[in-house]
């Protein structure tokens, strides 16, 4: 934020400068940046496309074929779509007249595929807002470097000297400015996505109960 309110207020010449004299280090951070996007966007579709089906009343569904003794029809209602909700329900379908066990092992088997899919590259916004703020004191370190360098030379005027470091200074924070900026996003992103892979992880654990219930109730002696 602080680096667009700068550009915003005169500074985007500074800004141009920083980047003309040490673009080594933004261009990096912009790759990150645009790597950080890639992951969000691609997850955010994914918890949004794939986990859109409500799994109680989904489940409500497959309970009624099920009482009814209709598994044939309650497996090709979970074989309609892909949904991990319905992979997971149809995996328990298949063993139901099977016993326990072997409902619990293959609900379980299939219950460990899904989950990581769920959080799959989120931990990695984690780390790339660590890598973003180093490249960004990184930059900074060495376009400060490059500034004491710069006014330690012979012949310049103090005035001269204290307008050069000024600027260098100003145009290295820039790094550090934008490492941060792109954290921030990085932390932010994490902490929604995060959030959202836990609640469907619990709630393929719910199905995944509700299913063994379901299915275990029935071969019960008296349920039929």
């Amino acid at each position: 934020m602080q680096l667009f309110v700068l550009a915003a207020s005169g500074g985007s010449s500074q800004l141009v400068e920083a980047f003309k004299h040490n673009p080594t280090f933004m261009v990096l951070n912009l790759i990150t940046s645009a790597i950080v996007l890639t992951i969000v966007v691609e997850r955010f579709a994914f918890q949004m496309t794939r986990y859109r089906v409500n799994s109680k009343e989904f489940f409500a569904q497959v309970k009624k074929l099920v009482t009814a003794g209709n598994i044939d029809r309650a497996i090709k209602l979970c074989e309609a779509s892909d949904f991990p909700i319905l992979q997971l329900v149809k995996s328990g379908l298949t063993q139901a007249n099977k016993s326990p066990d072997e409902i619990d092992a293959a609900l379980s088997e299939k219950l460990s595929e899904l989950k990581p899919q769920a959080e799959k590259r989120i931990g990695a916004l984690w780390s790339l807002a660590n890598i973003a703020t180093l490249i960004g004191l990184l930059g900074t370190v060495s376009g400060l470097i490059a500034t004491f360098a710069a006014i330690a030379s012979p012949g310049l005027s103090q005035s001269d000297k204290q307008r050069m470091l000024s600027n260098g200074i100003a145009e290295a924070m820039y790094n550090t400015a934008l490492g941060l900026g792109i954290a921030v996003c990085c932390m932010i992103t994490h902490i929604i996505l995060h959030t959202r892979a836990k609640a469907i992880q619990h709630d393929l654990e719910a199905t995944m109960e509700r299913t063994f219930n379901l299915l275990t109730i029935q071969q019960r002696p008296g349920q039929f």
